[in-house]
């Protein structure tokens, strides 16, 4: 059966009492379209946690800077519903801006700490942009569960934090980054990559998988792990963004890696002028 399309908050609002009437549980997997295998592992968990799943499509234009892609990023929305459909999705939420950002709109949700840094550094008001659509999906669906990916590994992390602070109520759940068989993390502006420039954005996850065998063969010191990051981005000639090793739940900086303190690295860089970005666990015995 074909998702139902909604387009306005007044539909998603009749839908999600309609819902909670039949007491089902619902599932939310907010995307900004150009479905890919990552979004349906999403999807496909969703249904595993609820009765129902529900799939916002909407490229957000508050969380790009004047000279991002908000204009070119990829869309597909026939081939979004063909996906979403194949996955068991019920409901499929696509509004035009306007119907998220009405005339005069003038509130915005930060989450200070988290947002800052990484690319929070390299995107002014990104954060600003996602924690703001993201609140309003939560509190127009209050889904019981909503599902990320961690591949966007800070945004994770700000999302956990205003459902939290804001009281909210879902359960926000991040799944691993799905992968290529060569390693590269799946992501919709992959679309972007040539042939060439595909090859060499391999360093991303190489550096960081060559990272996490340091850090099993007793590497401990941030700065070393950081180093090989960025030899790897070199060796592809892929201009550097940032590499780092923080704190996996407060994104601090950590000046030594212990057992018992979750670890991530993180990396980002530019193959051509496309930016990518990747993170891997530090898992420290």
């Amino acid at each position: 059966m074909k998702p139902l399309v909604l387009t306005s908050p007044e539909e998603v609002r009749s839908c999600v009492a309609q819902l909670a009437t039949s007491g089902k549980r619902l599932a939310l997997v907010p995307t900004m379209g150009f479905l890919h295998a990552g979004h349906v592992s999403l999807m496909r968990e969703g249904l595993r946690r609820a009765d129902a799943v529900a799939v916002s499509i909407f490229v957000n234009p508050t969380q790009f800077g004047p000279k991002e892609d908000l204009s070119t990023y990829p869309r597909d929305f026939e081939g979004d519903v063909r996906q979403c459909e194949s996955a068991g999705v019920s409901v499929i939420y696509a509004p035009q801006p306007n119907a998220v950002y009405q005339e005069g709109f003038q509130t915005w949700v930060t989450v200070d700490a988290l947002s800052q840094g990484l690319c929070g550094a390299r995107r002014p008001g990104h954060f600003r942009g996602v924690a703001t659509v993201v609140a309003k999906l939560l509190a127009l669906f209050r889904p019981a569960v909503a599902l990320f990916g961690e591949k966007d590994y800070q945004q994770l992390q700000v999302i956990k934090r205003l459902n939290r602070d804001l009281e909210l109520g879902a359960e926000i759940v991040g799944l691993p980054t799905v992968r290529e068989a060569d390693g590269l993390a799946m992501s919709s502006r992959n679309a972007y990559l040539s042939k060439e420039d595909r090859a060499r954005a391999l360093a991303l996850s190489q550096g960081l998988f060559e990272a996490q065998k340091q850090v099993e063969a007793g590497e401990r010191d941030p700065k070393m792990l950081m180093a090989s990051m960025s030899a790897a981005l070199a060796r592809a000639n892929l201009r550097e963004d940032y590499v780092a090793v923080r704190h996996a739940e407060t994104l601090e900086v950590l000046e030594h890696l212990e057992a018992g303190v979750p670890a991530r690295a993180l990396i980002a860089a530019f193959a051509g002028s496309t930016r990518l970005i990747d993170n891997l666990g530090l898992l420290v015995r």
